[in-house]
């Protein structure tokens, strides 16, 4: 077959001649030689193409098509479904970014980027090169949005794929039918897309690495500014101070205890809400007791009745927003936690023999289209179980804000209703079954028939002069009640009117007074931020995107500019400070509106309809000028002491908590004569089970929280569900967080309810 083949023998650790040479093609039709070592036998394989090479026909062209994603979950359901032919790849997130030791884009030459392989990466791209070498077409399947389309062309630009050869495809659930519907119809990488995500990265890599340094120098390290990181900062930092500077203002109002002059019917209650027809405007017991007098000797008579119907229409289907909102209500899940298990239930969870399957379609997303056929599927569904009277005449139609002009996209809904919680809760952990529940009743809940209540509203004079009035309403058809009703943004309001129901009542009927109920009233400040009421404002506001809410608020938690009180979010004092310096120095840039115009366009960008360079220069110039101005007038900030009631060991030195590269620690006051520090501790109010020390909020080496005692190592307690204060009421044992306000005793298994937080 030709000359002889010289390879190294990697086990004689000589060079030998092949034993029945035979030239061969390796994936990715790589030319190469194989045969057998003449002493010990072993394989050798000889790089390069031979002579007896002239002897085989060309490689063969049509092996297998490859398919590139973003994560191996996504890779082994996509996989599932295409089957023979198809060699499907993950590219494990983005290929290539930004440099992380400089500002990376060449301001002077059009707003240049440099992109970069990070080093975990290269071997994943050089995997992908080769894949896509022997491949005859390579198809793109990264996520349905601005970012999936930058990471297909970043893949395609690092893995050299040629345009001739890559397909783009796009589809929204990860099921077989949009899978074949999706490579039915591949296109061409959409570059507009790619130019408004580089527009996003390249405009916040400015913010983050011309604003940070200055913080780090005026401020402190460990500092960070971002664009929409800071507006959301100034956000809870205003709300903070509107809480501080409000006085409250007293009111009182007066209800009446009402009763029929037939005893069978219970009493009810009305608002006095005019006198001399003009509205109750009561400020102070002074002006109450007057009233009051003149009403116990007064005569009630039914002015009028009005009776009528409400319908309660239900809720759209989830988009990114409204599910972090509703998971953070109802499940008690931060919104990084909601994204990171929706993200789960999309890209596929094993069910058993059928393998891997995608529960839910794309879970960022702005939009509440729902497609056709998951309509007729839900309409089915609906009918066979719940019956024909919980269906609409036609399916509901949802209109999308007209603030979000993103790509088209469809809502969070279930792949396929017909898997409900029950079928699939052996194959999900608690919480993949709670979030994908609540999916699926919203999702089923939006395409059935409204609510519909009986209203009452009665009209009530006393004397002629006093007007009081009874509200009421009963529910008469619960429509999509039936399987989904939206949380309250408060648990704490009260809804007297709708607890209390009114008999019946015909005009000119005269009633019994039972007794006058003044109640004195403060006006109330307007509530903290919570995760979802800052996600909903920032939406409102058109500021950030779906992809964007979970990263901006654990920015914000990391570096330590906003603590949790509950569920309440609380700006710290540096949170204060550097909100309050960005807010002087940069008043355009950490302003909604401007933020919000900003996001538009991009937005443009996307479409096709400005030019992202432009964007950029026009964004660029005023900016780095203000940073230049800032930093000449900015005077180094001096931050207050924070005392620990500690004291250091070595030398009686109070100890203060101090800022590193990694976070809080304490630090002996006399510092440089004395060194000596120590971890920073949270403590959680509980003591240990076993010492009787505090037990303390600690991170694993991978960054998961537990919680063990304070005199660790010599104390080996430790658990990974947060304690609470409450000892156990059976027998004092320490509880721990088993659930949305529930607690367990470790000791004797006894449960507890929480006090539940307001919203």
């Amino acid at each position: 077959m030709g000359e002889d083949i010289i390879a190294y023998c990697v086990k004689c650790k000589e060079r030998r001649p092949m034993e029945n040479p035979e030239p061969i093609y390796l994936p990715g039709n790589r030319p190469a030689t194989r045969g057998r070592c003449p002493v010990c036998g072993s394989t050798l394989i000889k790089m390069g193409r031979t002579p007896a090479h002239d002897q085989l026909p060309d490689p063969p062209k049509d092996e297998y098509k490859l398919v590139i994603v973003e994560s191996p979950a996504k890779a082994r359901t996509v996989g599932k479904f295409l089957g023979k032919g198809y060699l499907v790849k993950a590219s494990i997130g983005h290929v290539r970014d930004l440099l992380r030791s400089s500002l990376s884009v060449d301001v002077s030459n059009d707003f240049k980027p440099y992109y970069v392989v990070p080093k975990e990466k290269r071997e994943v791209v050089k995997e992908l090169q080769e894949a896509a070498r022997g491949a005859s077409e390579v198809y793109l399947a990264t996520d349905p949005d601005r970012e999936g389309e930058a990471i297909a062309w970043h893949i395609m630009e690092v893995a050299k794929i040629p345009r001739n050869k890559a397909k783009r495809v796009v589809f929204h659930e990860i099921t077989k039918p949009a899978i074949e519907e999706a490579f039915a119809h591949p296109r061409s990488i959409d570059l507009n897309l790619v130019n408004a995500q580089q527009a996003r990265r390249i405009l916040d890599r400015l913010v983050g690495y011309m604003l940070s340094p200055l913080l780090w120098r005026k401020v402190r390290n460990r500092t960070s500014a971002g664009r929409v990181q800071s507006v959301a900062l100034r956000l809870i930092v205003e709300r903070e101070r509107e809480i501080q500077n409000f006085v409250p203002q007293e009111y009182w109002s007066i209800k009446a205890e009402l009763a029929k002059r037939t005893p069978e019917h219970p009493s009810f209650l009305a608002k006095l809400v005019s006198i001399d027809g003009k509205e109750v405007d009561l400020k102070s017991r002074e002006d109450v007791e007057p009233i009051l007098a003149e009403l116990e000797k007064a005569s009630y008579v039914v002015q009028g009745v009005k009776r009528g119907t409400r319908k309660k229409n239900p809720a759209p289907p989830f988009i990114t927003s409204t599910l972090q909102q509703e998971a953070s209500k109802q499940l008690g899940f931060t919104a990084k936690k909601t994204m990171l298990i929706a993200q789960q239930l999309y890209e596929g969870i094993p069910l058993g023999e059928e393998g891997p399957v995608g529960l839910i379609t794309y879970m960022r997303t702005d939009s509440v289209h729902v497609a056709e056929e998951a309509q007729k599927e839900a309409r089915r569904f609906i009918a066979e179980r719940f019956g024909q009277e919980l269906l609409p005449p036609k399916p509901p139609e949802y209109k999308t804000s007209a603030k979000v002009a993103q790509e088209a996209h469809e809502a969070i809904r279930p792949t396929s209703v017909y898997r409900t919680p029950e079928s699939v809760a052996p194959y999900l952990n608690k919480d993949q079954l709670k979030l994908y529940e609540l999916i699926w009743r919203r999702f089923l809940a939006s395409q059935m028939v409204p609510a519909v209540y009986d209203t009452i509203s009665v009209d009530i004079l006393a004397d002629s002069r006093y007007l009081f009035r009874a509200a009421g309403s009963s529910l008469r058809f619960p429509g999509f009640l039936v399987i989904y009703q939206e949380a309250k943004e408060d648990e704490a309001v009260s809804e007297e009117e709708e607890a209390m129901p009114i008999p019946p009542l015909e005009p000119d009927e005269p009633l019994d007074l039972v007794k006058l109920l003044p109640e004195q009233h403060f006006t109330q400040p307007p509530p903290r931020y919570t995760e979802a009421s800052l996600v909903r404002t920032l939406e409102e506001y058109g500021i950030g995107r779906p992809s964007t809410y979970a990263p901006i608020i654990s920015t914000l938690y990391a570096r330590g500019y906003v603590k949790r009180e509950g569920k309440r979010l609380v700006p710290t004092d540096i949170g204060f400070i550097v909100s309050d310096l960005l807010t002087q120095h940069f008043p355009d840039l950490i302003n909604v509106g401007f933020t919000a115009e900003m996001e538009e366009d991009l937005d443009r960008i996307a479409r096709g309809e400005k030019d992202w360079v432009k964007m950029l220069r026009e964004f660029y110039g005023p900016f780095a000028q203000e940073v230049a101005r800032a930093e000449e007038v900015i005077e180094k900030v001096e931050l207050p002491v924070e005392e620990t009631g500690l004291t250091c060991e070595l030398c009686g030195s109070p100890m203060i908590v101090k800022w590193g590269r990694f976070g809080k620690f304490l630090a002996c006051s006399n510092y440089p004569a004395c060194r000596n520090t120590k971890p920073y501790l949270v403590k959680t109010g509980a003591l240990c089970p076993l010492c009787g020390g505090d037990i303390v909020e600690r991170k694993s080496r991978k960054g998961r929280t537990f919680y063990s005692c304070v005199n660790y190592p010599a104390c080996s307690f430790s658990t990974w569900k947060r304690p609470v204060s409450t000892p156990c009421p059976s027998c004092g044992g320490l509880m721990v967080e088993s659930g949305k306000n529930e607690a367990r005793c470790l000791n004797c298994g006894e449960t507890l309810t929480l006090e539940e937080e307001p919203m």
